[in-house]
């Protein structure tokens, strides 16, 4: 049975959940006065404690790994489940069963709603801390995530750089750029356009959140990339490929995902900045002195090598690698192939 207080809008496999009847404090001040996280697990965790691989998934993914990044699990890969205990936690604020805006909030009976407090990374990295307690994991051999995956490993390799041995870092960055958040604003304006968005509802603001996915959607690939896939091979007026793309992916998010949940998302990613509150981003990256792979994407519009090469600059022991690849910010659902030599190649050097 999934146990949470608001209708998951999919149905996901061997879902688990935990509930936490502790207030969780919010690094904004706002507080919840209860917490339920989904997660994954796959393999068994060993004696010691310590075969941990945890994965920090992206934006509306969800905590199911074994699905969305199939190309790097399995027996013989990266995510070895005969050999690892593999982690996946739904982060705070999503639609997939922890806490989030279509939450019943117990001290009025309704949906959080637009009522939700605002949530920032580094609340995620918390959450993901205290799961990790529950499980009893005493050690983390490889931290992953990709996009704001590796936002939140950034935060968890923070808080945990004494029981964390390694992390991979794919198209990440130290803090959300005025370039992300303009996106997102931009984003949210297109939900917020849409009446349905206030109501109380789970599929309110659905035609906005359709249009906001579009945006997206064309910052998560490359001009190359729509030139050669969803360009037009007759003379039609209307209907035109590229269109048809972008209305289809919008669509797609709509029957899966939740308005609500998508603009607080979006203003979490806004608040990420390992930096705040410890002496800026340099200064941070340097106290986290473990192994961290560094990748970058070459044509990443959204979080360009630039923010990769800072990471790799100032992590104490990073190795850097920039893909050539024609898929844009996508490339690290992609490029699996390539993406599992590189790490393959990391954790056996270490």
């Amino acid at each position: 049975m999934q146990q949470t207080t608001y209708t998951i809008p999919v149905h996901i496999p061997d879902l688990k959940f935990f509930h936490s009847p502790i207030p969780f404090q919010l690094e904004a001040g706002g507080v919840l006065s209860e917490l339920t996280i989904s997660y994954h697990t796959y393999g068994t965790l060993n004696a010691e404690r310590n075969n941990v691989i945890w994965v920090c998934h992206a934006l509306t993914a969800n905590s199911n790994v074994a699905d969305w990044w199939a190309g790097l699990f399995g027996p013989g890969n990266v995510f070895d489940p005969e050999r690892y205990f593999i982690v996946c936690a739904n982060i705070i604020g999503s639609c997939y069963g922890s806490t989030g805006p279509r939450s019943i909030n117990p001290a009025t009976g309704k949906a959080y709603g637009l009522d939700f407090p605002l949530v920032t990374i580094r609340d995620w990295a918390q959450a993901h801390d205290l799961l990790r307690k529950h499980l009893d994991i005493e050690e983390i051999a490889l931290c992953i995530g990709g996009s704001c995956g590796g936002h939140q490993v950034l935060e968890f390799a923070y808080l945990l750089r004494h029981r964390l041995k390694k992390m991979a870092l794919l198209v990440t960055s130290a803090r959300e750029t005025a370039w992300a958040i303009a996106i997102h604003e931009a984003q949210r304006m297109a939900m917020q356009a849409d009446p349905s968005f206030y109501e109380d509802k789970d599929d309110g603001g659905a035609g906005g959140m359709r249009a906001a996915r579009g945006f997206g959607l064309v910052t998560y690939r490359t001009f190359e990339a729509y030139q050669h896939g969803q360009t037009d091979t007759d003379e039609k007026l209307n209907n035109l490929k590229s269109a048809s793309y972008i209305q289809y992916q919008g669509k797609k998010l709509e029957m899966r995902f939740y308005a609500q949940c998508y603009w607080f998302l979006s203003k979490a990613l806004d608040s990420h900045n390992v930096g705040r509150g410890r002496g800026g981003a340099a200064t941070a990256l340097s106290e986290i002195g473990i192994p961290a792979l560094v990748l970058s994407i070459d044509s990443d519009l959204l979080i360009p090598p630039s923010e990769q090469r800072f990471l790799a600059q100032h992590l104490p022991q990073s190795e850097y690698v920039e893909l050539a690849s024609p898929f844009g910010h996508d490339g690290f659902l992609i490029e699996t192939e390539r993406i599992r030599e590189i790490l393959q190649s990391f954790i056996d050097s270490h």
